[in-house]
């Protein structure tokens, strides 16, 4: 059993999915717009563009997204997404890649735990925990 997050948006999910797969060298493998869903659910025409739901696979796992396609939703509190990388310098260069345009809560530096590890929200809001399984030094 491999946990899956999965994150929403409010009209960004498509720019969002497209950024992490090139962050992370994954693949898009399902991207649906609204305008699929059938009539019942009633989405709104300017609404008609945003993603129903989005996978990209990354390493051996998945994220996956939507937007908020009935209603606004609030912004993304009380979590985030942690990824751990073989060695500090892989994990600090997507950490350098997510911060762009976001804000950077825990600057990238050497921890007890290990040779590097950082927190920040990116420009769309996710949280995001970006560590490495390199020990620490000395």
């Amino acid at each position: 059993m491999t946990p899956t997050p999965y994150l929403f948006f409010n009209g960004q999910c498509a720019e969002a999915i497209a950024a992490y797969a090139e962050i992370f060298g994954g693949e898009i493998m399902e991207q649906m717009p609204a305008s699929g869903m059938p009539a019942e659910f009633q989405v709104p025409e300017e609404r008609q563009g945003w993603i129903m739901h989005s996978r990209v696979r990354i390493g051996d796992g998945d994220l996956m997204a939507s937007d908020n396609i009935m209603g606004e939703s609030a912004g993304m509190e009380g979590s985030s997404v942690m990824l751990s990388f073989p060695t500090a310098d892989e994990g600090k260069t997507v950490f350098d890649r997510l911060a762009e345009g976001g804000e950077i809560q825990m600057a990238w530096a050497p921890t007890f735990w290990a040779a590097g590890f950082g927190t920040l929200t990116d420009r769309f809001g996710v949280k995001w925990m970006i560590g490495c399984d390199e020990p620490p030094q000395g």
